[in-house]
């Protein structure tokens, strides 16, 4: 299970290497079931190779700025789109140009 926090600071929250080309904030994690809810920034150009995606956990995503292009889909996803992806669930693989920055949570 998640951690608790009432509001705090999320400026003091530390930007750590989630990915190639991929930094993160984690705002509350598990220690022991990788659920989490973090704010994920892209770097311009970053991709996530070739393979779909798929994963355990129940995923959403709303982003925050910058764009991110499906390239299974052909379409790109600006500021303001928002995704739920149930376990299993095909996505991507990705493509950023310009970068961007998303808000994800996964339980």
């Amino acid at each position: 299970m998640k951690a608790e926090h009432e509001f705090f600071a999320t400026a003091g929250v530390p930007w750590t290497d989630a990915a190639p080309g991929i930094t993160q904030q984690l705002l509350t994690e598990s220690a022991t079931d990788g659920t989490l809810t973090r704010i994920a920034r892209w770097a311009p150009g970053t991709t996530t190779g070739d393979e779909v995606i798929r994963h355990e956990y129940f995923e959403e995503v709303y982003l925050l700025e910058g764009s991110l292009t499906d390239l299974t889909l052909g379409k790109t996803f600006t500021k303001g789109d928002y995704a739920a992806r149930r376990p299993g669930m095909p996505h991507g693989p990705y493509r950023t140009d310009e970068g961007c920055t998303m808000l994800e949570t996964r339980y």
